[in-house]
């Protein structure tokens, strides 16, 4: 549960305020009270793992031996997740010698004899053995909620008779994330036929005769490693722990330690969910409100806890730090923090790093009243347009299922991922080597399905169903939802969210509508400009990779971006020794692939998928891609070194993205970190960049007294509202003030179109 809880927040970890990573507690705590929530049980107690090893390893050194090391801030989390459990006043159960399964298993069984009813809350599938008709496994699903398992649903998961043949499955087809090495040569469906066939590993052993071929010498060279690994899969029911019902029992917590704890990790999401009747009970956090009419920023110091969440009368309330200033002074010290209501931001700390200081002053608290305006001016929909496009794609939509149902030749549920994968893999055979998942069913993410595109027509088919439902249910249909009485959707734009300085949006999320796509075109064509005015739309021209040359100082790319070569085309050349007149489309669509892969940390796996070509084919493409720009990859890994030596990656400007797992020995976690180490410069200077834009095209709008409102902003791209006769004066401004935001090795290209709608200016 702990490690499941950390690895769900790898790619935005929880960090607090003195830089710890939380997010392995976090996952944990939320995850219990959700368990506590919906069992609400009698009893209830937590197993860990004890330090050292167990009888298992005593008998095979190798036993979970191929696992990476822990994570660091995993081994830092579980004295604090006991320390949680002790505030929530649940034991905790260890017994040396013996693994958490065991104490699980022998209490399980102890608690059904007593006459319970019993839930293991964990997502191991090797619990499956203990489930009985009173005692249940409860797993959480990767899609949120839990899953309840008793022997019927084991069976049907795993296709066998009885749960416990589950035991003599694992000891067949081995564990592979506990290196138990099972038979070789047998896998899951192999394991499964056999126990079909002869009930038992045992009769099995009997009856060896009675297997055909290759398996019969399979099976019979293998005995003494079948026989252990069962052994090793077996979860002990005889561990030395007794049931203790009253030291079980369900208490209530400790409300004053969980309320300092709660505090301490700066989880304030649980600390409102605490009873507000206890002495400890704290003020709500505020958060800034919606504005619905201009606010000076000075204002909003104001904001202050309204009376009716006072505490009780002995106890006294912290004071409400949650100002616009506060926010941000936290937001550029720690990005991956999230704000804590109750702590004073250090701005002394802020001050003494210049370059923070001038990002604070000069670019984030400019930027507020220029936000607070395009929130406030909002975005125009042509509602007619989004209903014409939802009819196209509901038909669209009916058409790609009846070929779907054709090609697969029974109806069934396109959007059920079980239903899909038992289609392609168990009916249609597309992989022979396809496994089922813990959960019980078949992989069927836009990865798999990728590389599965052309061995059936149906996968492409099912992929572009999928596409358009999505743009359906959550875009087209969606959108008119958010728009208010004066015909405008009015966003959300988060300015101290990310962790690399971008902006963000919500209700709606604009910086993800599909608009590059060709069905993305319709969202693009129902966005339209005040009536006489003009939509005007401004982009930077390929500025993350104008700023891999101004970085890296590869001369290649400054040449061709200062010649105003097309990058691609130029890269290409580079890569495949050719004049750039000679390069072909689909030589110059793998150089950008690779481009743009290349900043991302994209593996050769990666490419392959993007670009529909074998991994070889992608690793040669990576490698001649280094070759023509050998200073890329010097630029890539001087920024793994920098950031393992700071402990942090910084953008042009200064902003700081903390990497506490740069130096981490477990590769998953250290590989995250390297990634953000090489992109986090870029992506978070090409933010800084478009933020200082749009601070001075504000400043010159207003200094000219003109009525273009700034209504949209979309990563790189700036959106306007223009008066017709303004047109002209305002393409000038932006264009400039785009392009000279800043100075570089090589120019800032704008790029700037004007029309009726964001589909035509774009």
């Amino acid at each position: 549960m702990i490690f499941r809880a950390y690895y769900a927040f790898i790619r935005a970890p929880r960090m607090n305020s003195k830089g710890e990573n939380t997010s392995a507690i976090f996952g944990f705590a939320v995850t219990l009270e959700d368990l506590l929530k919906k069992i609400s049980p009698t009893h209830v107690g937590v197993a860990f793992d004890p330090k050292g090893g167990t009888f298992r390893h005593e008998a095979y050194e190798q036993y979970k031996a191929q696992r990476p090391e822990t994570p660091e801030d995993i081994r830092k989390a579980v004295p604090i997740i006991k320390q949680l459990l002790e505030a929530m006043n649940i034991p905790v159960l260890e017994v040396p010698g013996f693994e958490a399964d065991d104490v699980i298993g022998t209490l399980s069984k102890q608690g059904e004899q007593a006459g319970f009813e019993v839930y293991m809350a964990t997502p191991d599938k090797d619990y499956a053995q203990l489930v009985t008709d009173h005692v249940f496994m409860f797993r959480p699903r990767h899609s949120g909620g839990f899953e309840l398992m008793g022997p019927k649903e084991v069976c049907d998961k795993y296709g066998i008779q009885t749960q416990s043949q589950v035991i003599d499955l694992l000891g067949l087809m081995g564990d592979v994330s506990d290196n138990i090495p099972g038979c070789k040569g047998v896998g899951e469906k192999t394991a499964v036929s056999l126990l079909q066939q002869f009930g038992s590993i045992d009769n099995m052993l009997e009856r060896t005769d009675e297997i055909k071929g290759a398996l019969r010498t399979k099976v019979e060279s293998q005995v003494d490693e079948i026989k252990f690994s069962r052994f090793l899969a077996t979860i002990r029911t005889d561990v030395p722990i007794a049931l203790d019902e009253a030291q079980l029992a369900k208490k209530e917590p400790n409300m004053e330690a969980l309320t300092a704890l709660y505090r301490e990790l700066e989880f304030t999401t649980l600390l409102r969910k605490l009873p507000q009747n206890t002495t400890a009970a704290l003020v709500s956090p505020v958060s800034v409100p919606k504005k619905t009419k201009p606010v000076d920023t000075a204002q909003l110091d104001l904001f202050a806890a309204p009376e009716d969440q006072a505490v009780a009368a002995n106890s006294q309330p912290p004071v409400t730090f949650d100002t616009i200033e506060n926010r941000l002074c936290q937001y550029l010290l720690n990005p991956e923090v999230a704000f804590n209501p109750y702590k004073y931001p250090d701005f002394e700390a802020l001050k003494a790093d210049a370059d923070l200081w001038n990002l604070y002053n000069e670019v984030e608290l400019p930027l507020v009243p220029v936000l607070r305006e395009m929130e406030q001016a909002g975005v125009r929909i042509d509602v007619t347009k989004l209903k014409q496009a939802e009819a196209v794609f509901t038909d669209e939509l009916k058409e790609l299922e009846q070929k779907i149902y054709i090609l697969a030749g029974e109806t069934f549920n396109i959007n059920s991922p079980k239903q899909v994968g038992e289609l392609l893999f168990d009916k249609l055979k597309l992989d022979s080597k396809a496994k089922k998942s813990r959960n019980g069913q078949y992989s069927t993410s836009e990865e798999v399905l990728m590389a599965l595109k052309e061995r059936h027509e149906i996968v492409g088919l099912i992929l572009d169903h999928r596409a358009l439902n999505k743009l359906i249910s959550t875009y087209i249909s969606t959108l008119p939802n958010y728009i208010a009485k004066d015909g405008k959707i009015h966003t959300t734009y988060n300015q101290t969210v990310t962790a690399t300085g971008r902006l963000s949006s919500s209700n709606p999320n604009l910086q993800n509508l599909p608009i590059r796509s060709e069905r993305g075109r319709f969202i693009r064509e129902a966005v339209i400009p005040d009536d006489g005015c003009l939509f005007l739309s401004a982009d930077y021209s390929q500025i993350e990779l104008r700023l891999m040359a101004h970085f890296s100082q590869d001369e290649h790319m400054l040449a061709a971006f200062r010649t105003g070569q097309d990058i691609h085309a130029a890269t290409a050349a580079k890569i495949y020794g050719l004049p750039i007149e000679e390069i072909s489309k689909d030589q110059r669509r793998k150089a950008k692939t690779a481009n743009f892969g290349i900043i991302y940390g994209i593996s050769a796996f990666g490419l392959a998928q993007q670009l529909d070509c074998s991994r070889a084919e992608a690793k040669q493409l990576i490698d001649d891609y280094f070759a023509a720009f050998p200073r890329v990859i010097n630029y890539i890994e001087s920024q793994k070194k920098l950031a393992r030596a700071r402990g942090y990656a910084e953008t042009l400007f200064g902003r700081k993205r903390y990497l506490p797992d740069i130096n981490s020995h477990n590769a998953t976690v250290r590989s995250f970190a390297e990634r953000n180490a090489v992109n986090a410069p870029i992506q978070g200077t090409a933010a800084d960049i478009i933020k200082m834009a749009m601070v001075s095209i504000h400043r010159r709008l207003q200094e000219e007294g003109l009525k273009t409102q700034m209504i949209m902003q979309v990563h790189d791209e700036l959106n306007f509202n223009v008066p017709k006769e303004e047109v002209d004066r305002v393409r000038e401004i932006v264009v400039s003030e785009m392009q000279n935001a800043v100075h570089l090795s090589i120019p800032l290209i704008a790029e700037c179109g004007v029309g009726e709608n964001w589909l035509v200016a774009h």
